[in-house]
């Protein structure tokens, strides 16, 4: 199992309250995320004990440079966000080096899997299927 671990302070509110269904990560993750791949999606600093939100499932995985991010990527990123330099500001805070509009981003985008679930619920939902 894979995890989106983001940091507590900034996203754990916007994550459990589902205003924020994708990520952007410096680099290619292409080899590491793809569409219907099932992940966790937890909060915590790096070598510190982590806290699992909840399971996801990821919708898409697109790569591109930082610059050509459009609008409704950059606000799935941070709903306050209203352009790719804010993408850029937040990702050179992260890496501590500057981010140009040239670098390669992924934009992972995921939504939440309910866990469990009462049989009347599964039979629901089967009967919208058919």
């Amino acid at each position: 199992m894979f995890a989106l671990n983001f940091y507590p302070e900034i996203y754990a509110d916007a994550l459990m309250r589902g205003r924020k269904s994708a990520t952007i990560r410096l680099g290619d993750k292409s080899d590491k995320y793809s569409s219907g791949q099932l992940v966790w999606i937890t909060v915590g600093r790096k070598y510190q004990v982590r806290q699992r939100l909840f399971t996801a499932i990821i919708d898409d995985v697109t790569v591109k440079p930082v610059g050509e991010l459009d609008m409704m990527e950059v606000e799935k990123e941070n709903l306050e966000f209203r352009s790719a330099e804010d993408v850029m500001t937040l990702l050179s805070r992260i890496y501590d080096r500057v981010i140009t509009p040239f670098e390669t981003v992924t934009i992972i985008s995921f939504s939440p899997v309910r866990e469990g679930g009462a049989k009347e619920e599964i039979e629901d939902i089967f009967d919208r299927w058919m």
